[in-house]
């Protein structure tokens, strides 16, 4: 049987985002992100990371140095959560670029490999472009208020089924949520 999953944006979502991060010690946990991590996997869900890293197909970073800091991410969180890690690293423009969110691609292929039911799953993100990768997935969508202001804030929070201050408020609703189904 499929099992729901909560998808993440992993830069202003799970970590503090360094534009183009390919050093492993500038690694910043959001305080409670491994806390609404448990929360999901108790309550049942499937974890994955969905991430679009231009920053290799601009030439500016290499897909180790991504493996790298993605490393140094769970080793803070202490725990491996995650059933699948899924990087779009081409570059706008870039071939593979139609990968990228908001396309669903990413989250299609992971719920393929893993059995996972999109109908029942997550988005969690702080951009307009996760908001929408997870709603062209057939996901419900939230928006984290972790990420810096910006003029798509607005359209993304119209279009999130919810807009939550940080990730421990996210989990909790996603949990809230998923039993009214």
């Amino acid at each position: 049987m499929s099992k729901p999953a909560v998808f993440f944006d992993r830069d202003d979502t799970l970590m503090r985002n360094v534009p183009y991060l390919g050093d492993p010690s500038k690694v910043q946990i959001f305080p409670g992100t491994a806390d609404a991590l448990d929360k999901l996997t108790h309550a049942g869900f499937a974890l994955v990371i969905v991430s679009n890293q231009s920053g290799v197909g601009r030439g500016l970073i290499t897909i180790q140095q991504v493996a790298l800091v993605t490393e140094e991410m769970q080793r803070q969180l202490g725990d491996s959560y995650f059933t699948g890690i899924y990087n779009c690293y081409a570059a706008p423009g870039q071939p593979g670029d139609d990968n990228r969110k908001p396309s669903p691609v990413l989250l299609q292929q992971a719920a393929v490999a893993h059995d996972l039911d999109l109908a029942k799953s997550y988005m969690v993100g702080d951009r307009l472009s996760d908001v929408l990768c997870g709603k062209n997935a057939g996901c419900k969508s939230v928006l984290v208020l972790t990420g810096p202001s910006s003029p798509e804030r607005e359209v993304a929070r119209n279009e999130a089924h919810y807009v939550a201050a940080d990730l421990i408020e996210a989990a909790e609703w996603i949990v809230i949520d998923s039993k009214r189904k």
